[in-house]
C-alpha cells in the first residue's frame, strides 16, 4: 500500500515562529514513517516558502533556512493539481500530497488565512477551518460568540488602533467598569506575546501602546483570581476530551517565558480537582468546540475559581507540539499516544475533504 504524502508546513511570519519549528520537528519525528512519507514545508519570518530536503534536527535549530538545497514553493490554489509546487529555475514541479499538516502558530498560519488557501487547493488538511480559525484566534470574537452560547469567559472591553487617539478616555472607560488588575493583551496573538498584567493607570496605558505593536486590535480582560487548566478536544461532530491538567507557572502568570524559555514551570495530569468541577470544565469544553465550529483538534483553557466556578481563558486551534506542550501530554494521559494522535488528526483531515 502506497504512503500517504504528508505535507508538514511549518515556521512561518507570527512571532510565534520559532515555537512552530519544535512543534514541526516534534511532528516529523513522531510520525509513522510506514504509513507516511513527509513533504516539509517552511515558510521564513519574510514569507518565503521553501521545501526542506534536510535533516529534522535542522527544522528545530532554525538552520533549515540557509540549506543549500532548499527550493521555493508554494501551495497552488487550484484544485486541478491538489499539491505544492517547487520551482526551479523555470522549471516548476507539483508534488502531489494526500494531506496538509500546518503546524504553525499565530498570524498567517492558525488564524484562517492558510485554511482558506488550503480548502482553494482542494488539499486535505489538519485542523479547523477558516472560520473557526479566525474566531479562536481573535479574542475578541471568541468572547462575542461565547456569550451567545451562555459561557462565562471574563468580563473585557476591546480597543482599536484607529481609536488610539481616545486612548485616555478608553482607559478611564475600562477602570471605572472593572477593577485593577488587569490583563492587556493583542487580539490575536499567541503564547501570550505581548501580554502584560497592568495595577495602574499609566500602566495600562502604556501595555496598550505595547500590545499594539503586535496587533490593530487590543482586549483589556478583569483578572481572574483561580487555577489554571487545560483540557485536550479531539474529534469532529461528536469532539472527546481528555481529563484537565494544571498549570503551575513559574512566574507570576503563565506568560511567554514560562511557557518556552525558563522551563521550570509545571504540568500536573491530570488536574488534582473536585469530580465536578472536572466534569464541568469537560462540558463547556465540548460546547465551546461546538459553539466555534472547531474540528479536529484544540485545547482549551479555563479558570477554576475558589467558589469552584469554571471559567473559559481562550481556545487554541493549533496547539504546541512541542515536547512540553499540554496538548499531546494531555491525550497521552488519556491513552493516545503521540504517533497514534497524529493518526486521528490525518484521518480526520481526509474524513472531512473527501477525494
Amino acid at each position: 500500500m502506497a504512503k500517504l504524502k504528508v505535507a508538514v508546513i511549518f515556521g512561518g511570519k507570527s512571532n510565534e515562529h520559532d515555537i512552530s519549528l519544535i512543534s514541526a520537528s516534534n511532528v516529523i519525528k513522531n510520525i509513522d514513517k510506514t504509513r507516511y512519507e513527509v513533504i516539509p514545508i517552511g515558510i521564513t519570518k519574510k514569507g518565503r516558502w521553501y521545501f526542506y530536503p534536510g535533516d529534522i534536527e535542522g527544522i528545530k535549530s532554525g538552520e533549515w533556512e540557509t540549506n543549500t538545497d532548499n527550493v521555493p514553493a508554494a501551495i497552488l490554489p487550484d484544485p486541478l493539481y491538489r499539491g505544492i509546487a517547487t520551482i526551479n529555475g523555470d522549471e516548476m514541479n507539483i508534488i502531489k500530497v494526500d494531506v496538509v499538516f500546518p503546524v504553525l502558530h499565530g498570524k498567517y498560519g492558525e488564524d484562517g488565512t492558510l485554511q482558506g488557501l488550503l480548502a482553494m487547493s482542494g488539499i486535505p488538511y489538519v485542523g479547523c477551518g477558516c472560520f473557526a480559525s479566525a474566531a479562536c484566534m481573535d479574542k475578541d470574537f471568541t468572547h462575542k460568540v461565547l456569550a451567545y452560547h451562555g459561557i462565562r469567559m471574563a468580563r473585557c472591553h476591546t480597543i482599536r488602533a484607529s481609536e488610539l487617539d481616545h486612548l485616555d478616555e478608553f482607559c478611564e472607560y475600562v477602570v471605572n467598569d472593572l477593577d485593577f488588575p488587569l490583563f492587556v493583551k493583542p487580539c490575536s496573538s499567541g503564547s501570550s506575546v505581548g501580554v502584560n498584567k497592568v495595577t495602574g493607570f499609566e500602566d495600562l496605558k502604556n501595555a496598550i501602546k505595547l500590545a499594539f505593536t503586535h496587533d490593530r486590535k487590543v482586549i483589556v480582560e478583569e483578572f481572574i483570581k483561580g487555577r489554571e487548566l487545560e483540557t485536550a478536544v479531539l474529534g469532529a461532530d461528536k469532539p472527546f476530551t481528555s481529563e484537565a491538567g494544571e498549570i503551575v507557572s513559574c512566574n507570576e502568570f503563565y506568560d511567554y517565558d514560562a511557557k518556552y524559555v525558563l522551563g521550570t514551570s509545571g504540568l500536573k495530569i491530570p488536574a488534582d480537582i473536585p469530580a465536578d468541577a472536572a466534569a464541568e470544565i469537560r462540558r463547556i469544553a465540548v460546547l465551546a468546540f461546538r459553539a466555534l465550529g472547531c474540528f479536529g483538534l484544540a485545547r482549551v483553557d479555563m479558570f477554576l475559581t475558589d467558589e469552584g466556578e469554571v471559567i473559559l481563558n481562550e481556545i487554541n486551534t493549533m496547539p504546541g507540539f512541542t515536547n512540553i506542550s499540554m496538548y499531546p501530554k494531555l491525550m497521552e494521559q488519556f491513552g493516545i499516544g503521540y504517533s497514534e494522535l497524529l493518526d486521528k488528526l490525518i484521518a480526520l483531515a481526509l474524513e472531512r475533504t473527501p477525494k
